[in-house]
């Protein structure tokens, strides 16, 4: 059966209250759980690269690595992981970025992206951007060349596009 994102965008359930009270946690669980849906979900997430593929899809931690890697395969591209700090176990490149309720690292092996490589960056959400600028910022550090950003969900109200601007960012569900 075909499924297409407004399928997708209905399988997305609302957890209120988590992680903290007064946050409305979107869980895409039950898109990963469906193999119609998952397909549509990383279709969707892929197409506007199909014609000009990356070399490499950097996935943000954790639910970015699902979308990541499956993209990434559709696209014949090879797949870097960018995660929280000391959960790699090779030499990386860090940087420290401000959250809403703090300040966080992320990393990234220090030879994953080479000079040159057209890098896209996957995750599964948008929210105040802190954490995909500074994965943008990561890729673009490296001397790669940032092919784009692709997100399953984009909370508009948030305003984390701002701290994207000037870059391509393509968002399939908006909230």
């Amino acid at each position: 059966m075909n499924r297409g994102i407004e399928d997708v965008r209905r399988a997305i359930r609302d957890i209120p209250d988590f992680p903290k009270p007064g946050i409305i946690f979107k869980d895409i669980t039950p898109v990963l759980e469906d193999p119609g849906l998952f397909r549509a979900a990383v279709d969707s997430l892929s197409e506007p690269f199909t014609q000009s593929p990356p070399d490499l899809v950097a996935c943000v931690e954790a639910r970015g690595f699902v979308l990541g890697a499956a993209a990434a395969y559709r696209l014949g591209s090879g797949v870097v992981m960018i995660r929280k700090a000391g959960k790699l176990p090779h030499k990386t490149r860090s940087l420290s970025f401000q959250l809403e309720y703090g300040e966080d690292t992320i990393e990234v092996h220090e030879d994953s992206i080479r000079p040159g490589a057209r890098v896209l960056v996957v995750d599964d959400l948008l929210a105040t951007g802190g954490t995909l600028a500074a994965a943008v910022k990561l890729v673009e550090s490296s001397g790669a060349e940032l092919a784009g950003i692709s997100v399953l969900v984009e909370l508009d109200f948030l305003k984390g596009r701002e701290k994207l601007a000037g870059r391509s960012l393509h968002s399939l569900i908006h909230y």
